[in-house]
């Protein structure tokens, strides 16, 4: 992971509370510092909270990993997130979501669905990204689909995954290995 707007960490150089950190994330689910986690190092308390709600969001939501894959790809492409979509891109496809629904996000055009569940989330996510809200409609559907929990959970993702790519983008992050974007500059 690279920024051009913040120094290089130096592991050698860290304090103990930003060691402590580095060790939980890399000792955690993620097993790797690819993210934003390099850009929140620089406020260690951050990164440890952060890293310990992403840990959530990302894997214990209720949802299945298409359908957590496919709400982080919609706030990657309506935040137009380089590293972002480098990253969940492939695990959405690993996991199932077809390659068609994923450009069609990433061009920011309407999806051709094969799959309710994932219109639903689509939806969901879409709603809250652009009008800031959710119609009673959808908020009903999603309820009576996964439950009252699952609907936080999965609010909390969305919201996770924007602060995501907020840092991602304003330190210019891109992911290891990340050559070509996304999204246009």
């Amino acid at each position: 992971m690279t920024s051009k707007r913040l120094p290089a960490f130096d592991r050698t150089a860290a304090s103990e509370t930003q060691r402590a950190v580095l060790d939980e994330i890399e000792n955690g689910p993620r097993g790797n510092l690819d993210g934003p986690f390099l850009s929140w190092i620089h406020s260690p308390a951050l990164a440890s909270h952060a890293q310990r709600l992403g840990a959530f969001c990302r894997y214990e939501t209720g949802l299945p990993l298409r359908l957590s894959e496919l709400a982080i790809l919609e706030v990657a492409a309506h935040w137009r997130s380089q590293a972002e979509w480098h990253i969940h891109h492939p695990i959405a496809l690993k996991a199932g979501l077809p390659a068609h629904v994923a450009e069609a996000l990433r061009q920011g055009t309407a999806p051709a669905f094969d799959d309710d569940d994932d219109r639903l989330i689509h939806t969901f996510a879409r709603e809250l990204n652009e009008t800031r809200r959710v119609s009673d409609e959808t908020y009903e559907r999603t309820v009576a689909r996964f439950d009252h929990v699952t609907v936080v959970n999965l609010t909390g993702l969305l919201g996770y995954y924007t602060l995501v790519a907020m840092t991602l983008n304003v330190f210019e992050n891109r992911a290891q290995g990340q050559v070509e974007l996304p999204f246009p500059e």
